[in-house]
């Protein structure tokens, strides 16, 4: 069994973070939410707020969860579920259209794929960035 860590161990972490624009609807500003951390998140007016106020909530996350002697992750431990392989089920008329389209681009099957997801999310988030 390993020896458990201390509270400070844990604040002193650096756990990755995601922050996203409310809409007006949701009254604005900026959320932050840390995948690692499930539930910990907080809000703000500005990037910076909004960080500073979710440094306030991991530190609350953590520190009720230490006393309450639950699990609390380790950074980036939310990652590991993210191999980088997805497989994929396709009608055979479809399959058989990607695979023509990446022969005519002179690519694999897998690299044309790649480049149409690729470049969806682009273009869905320049356009959500442009609102």
């Amino acid at each position: 069994m390993s020896e458990k860590k201390s509270l400070e161990y844990y604040l002193s972490q650096s756990y990755p973070f995601n922050i996203e624009t409310l809409s007006e609807e949701d009254g604005g500003g900026y959320l932050i939410s840390y995948p690692d951390l499930p539930g910990c998140f907080s809000d703000g007016d500005t990037t910076e707020e909004s960080i500073e106020m979710g440094e306030d909530a991991r530190h609350a996350w953590i520190q009720t969860r230490y006393e309450d002697g639950l699990d609390i992750p380790e950074p980036f431990s939310s990652y590991a579920r993210y191999s980088g392989r997805i497989t994929l089920r396709a009608p055979k008329t479809l399959h058989r259209k990607l695979i023509e389209q990446a022969e005519k681009e002179g690519v694999s099957l897998n690299q044309y794929l790649l480049y149409l997801l690729s470049k969806e999310l682009f273009l869905k988030y320049s356009f959500a960035k442009k609102r």
